[in-house]
């Protein structure tokens, strides 16, 4: 597997209006909601190539299908994605975290906004991707 970089973090909002309020409104960072969603995120933060406040719902139906977090897994706090060369690269990624004894969440998959993406829960809650970005590219 080869990391090209950190391609996103993103914090898991539960309470979608509390935490707007603390990153949009008391921190001021420039966060614009994705269409038709309640994803605020930002590619214009100095330092990071894109941060975001994701709804757990959201979460929970890019990762289950569904809208409420499974009840038998860790409610996560965060997401990390990491980027690799291209979409192929992806599932060959998926495969080596599966042979190497890690469950996905999910295999790879293309997003309707073009990203190709593998997940998996760490042990510790977090969301981990696996993905390509054409538009970080």
């Amino acid at each position: 597997m080869d990391i090209q970089f950190i391609a996103s973090v993103a914090v898991i909002a539960p309470e979608r209006a509390k935490s707007r309020e603390l990153f949009v409104d008391a921190l001021g960072l420039p966060l614009e909601a994705s269409a038709g969603s309640d994803y605020f995120h930002s590619e214009r933060i100095g330092g990071s190539k894109h941060f975001g406040v994701w709804p757990l719902t959201e979460a929970a139906q890019a990762c289950f299908g569904m809208a409420e977090w499974p009840a038998d897994r860790p409610v996560p706090q965060a997401s990390i994605e990491f980027e690799v060369e291209d979409a192929n690269a992806v599932q060959a990624a998926a495969d080596e975290l599966s042979a190497g004894g890690f469950t996905l969440l999910h295999e790879a998959r293309e997003e309707p906004w073009g990203q190709t993406v593998a997940r998996l829960q760490s042990v510790e809650g977090l969301i981990v991707g696996v993905s390509f970005a054409p538009s970080l590219h």
